[in-house]
């Protein structure tokens, strides 16, 4: 057998260990897309970063950094800004909405019209979201086993639809954590070796064939600039808003939703000085991947990343990535999967069709639910293959500045602003579909050039740069203006939609603490397992030094191992800690 399929193999079986293990953590639909709201912070921390992260960030946005440098570090700075206002207000504010899916808050907040709108609005955002994830992944895996694209797509696919269906919020979220720990540890290893290779940093942005703070084929720095600060406003928006909330449901109390946003704040803001070092180091040495890659025509140079791992790390880190970055794609298309199959039971099923469902019967439809999401989320993925002179990257920025953006509006005002009707919330999202169509389909880069009377002409990178950026000034003065405006047309709302108004703010003012026997129990449970297995894990990375390589790469299996086996070393310290902690305050209630 292959090597890198042994890799891959074996690290299937700990995900498959942990979905196992923690089955019986499941027994109601709260448990099933939640984690019935008792989780810790950084498990929470590590779903909330990994939704964030898949296997687009090593194709899509490692092409990127091949090409334009540091430009792509702005997305994932402003997503650690996202992060920090996360920590500062919204994330124990987000807890505090006590609801199972984020749908709930919305009927809350605008009724349940909206609630509906919002239900069949908000799915397909997120279908698009992963099957870009599910290509980019399709990328790396093809790559290397060199199968057909929608052979790749398909297979990988099934696989996730299978991992995802079978196991429930505490699945996935304790997964994320163990492949949040395995893809840190993999990527700063890689970043070591490419800060080796490339003589420093300084030699690295000296070496980069463009610009290497906004890179080439542009004629407008200003465009680049205008990119960035929107960017940095969409990204805080999409974060910080009730849609996106369900990263922190899952929190045992508000204080712990506070810290998982602050891990996923550092993390986010350490990740592309790691992940995008490789890029950068590959850009400057003049590797022709057109060559390397002819399949992928303009989308070669999302094989950046791989074709670093393949040349210059050591012989089985290929599998150990490909691992990590299927572990990471799964993460994100089973975060997406179980959220839809959660709006769709919670918010439609059972009140609409099945008001009288057991719980059993919820969960089971909830499974189907996600097997349906899944085979519709490989299709995408085989459509968006089929678009060969569209980049991954330019791609995810399209999906999230003319759909997803325009979502996150009333998601967001509808925290602050008391006194707007109810029909302000599915009214701007007709706005909203309006302005995306009129920026998509009728706004290009010729009316833009005699608009403003440029001299030169707008390149490709500056036309697709300046689109998400036009898109986002229409939805935040167009769209978000429409909300705005409909406060003038409030009326008081009837006792009980009041209620349930009143009842949506006091509990976003109301924290919730979880300091229970019990609790701390399944505390510790949480620790000792995952503990265990990354441990485990950790072990397994040190024992590939015994591969046939120089030291230098044995070492750096060693320095990848010992990472992990670090972190799992200190969770199970943290169980015994905290027992010794209970038995003090036993003794002291004694002695008392």
């Amino acid at each position: 057998m292959d090597l890198n399929t042994l890799t891959i193999g074996i690290y299937f079986l700990f995900l498959i260990a942990i979905g196992w293990m923690f089955r019986k953590f499941t027994t109601n639909t709260s448990d099933y897309f939640r984690g019935g709201g008792k989780m810790l912070w950084w498990m929470v921390g590590a779903t909330a970063f990994m939704t964030q992260f898949s296997a687009w960030t090593f194709t899509g946005a490692a092409g990127k950094a091949f090409n334009d440098g540091f430009a792509v570090a702005f997305i994932f700075i402003a997503n650690a800004f996202g992060y920090f206002m996360n920590y500062a207000y919204f994330a124990p504010k987000f807890r505090q909405l006590r609801v199972v899916t984020v749908i709930e808050a919305i009927r809350m907040r605008f009724g349940k019209t909206n609630e509906q709108v919002f239900t069949w609005s908000s799915m397909p955002n997120s279908v698009i979201s992963a099957g870009i994830w599910l290509n980019g992944l399709a990328i790396i895996a093809s790559g290397i086993f060199g199968f057909d694209m929608n052979t790749t797509i398909l297979a990988t696919g099934l696989v996730v639809l299978l991992m995802s269906v079978t196991g429930g919020s505490w699945a996935v979220i304790a997964s994320d954590f163990m492949q949040m720990v395995i893809i840190m540890a993999v990527t700063v290893t890689c970043a070591v070796v490419a800060l080796v290779k490339g003589g420093g940093i300084s030699n690295i942005v000296e070496q980069f064939p463009n610009d290497f703070l906004v890179g080439g084929n542009i004629n407008y720095v200003s465009i680049f600039a205008l990119w960035g600060v929107f960017i940095f406003i969409k990204q805080f928006s999409i974060t910080n808003n009730m849609l996106n909330s369900y990263r922190y449901l899952a929190a045992k109390d508000s204080k712990n939703a506070r810290k998982a946003a602050l891990l996923a704040c550092v993390l986010m803001t350490m990740g592309p000085f790691i992940w995008f070092l490789p890029s950068w180091f590959m850009a400057g040495q003049g590797i022709d991947l057109a060559m390397m890659y002819p399949e992928a025509g303009k989308k070669a140079a999302d094989f950046a990343y791989l074709s670093f791992v393949e040349i210059y790390m050591p012989a089985g880190m290929v599998g150990l990535l490909v691992a990590a970055m299927f572990a990471a794609t799964m993460s994100s298309m089973d975060s997406g999967l179980n959220r839809n199959s959660g709006i769709f039971v919670k918010n439609f099923y059972e009140p609409i069709l099945r008001p009288k469902a057991d719980e059993k019967e919820l969960v089971l439809v909830s499974k189907l639910t996600s097997t349906f999401f899944g085979i519709v989320i490989i299709l995408v993925a085989m459509f968006i293959n089929s678009l060969k002179g569209l980049s991954l990257f330019d791609t995810m920025m399209y999906v999230g500045a003319l759909i997803g953006f325009p979502m996150t509006i009333p998601a967001f005002l509808g925290f602050f602003i008391k006194k707007t009707p109810d029909w302000a919330g599915w009214g701007t999202l007709v706005v909203g579909a309006g302005v995306s169509y009129f920026v998509g389909f009728v706004i290009d880069a010729q009316m833009v050039q005699n608009v403003f009377g440029l001299e030169q002409e707008l390149t490709g990178r500056e036309w697709s740069d300046l689109k998400v950026a036009i898109g986002l000034i229409a939805h935040i003065s167009l769209t978000g203006g429409f909300f705005m405006l409909s406060t003038l047309f409030y009326k008081p709302l009837s006792a009980e939609r009041q209620q349930n108004v009143d009842k949506f703010f006091n509990n976003l003012a109301t924290p919730i603490v979880s300091e229970s026997s019990e609790q701390q129990h399944l505390d510790n449970r949480q620790r000792e397992m995952l503990g265990r297995l990354i441990a485990i894990a950790g072990i397994g990375v040190m024992a590939m030094c015994a591969l046939p390589n120089e030291l230098w790469g044995r070492m750096v299996f060693i320095l990848c191992g010992f990472i992990v086996f670090l972190v799992g070393l200190l969770l199970m310290k943290a169980v015994q800690d905290v027992e010794e902690d209970i038995i003090e305050e036993q003794h002291a209630e004694q002695k008392s």
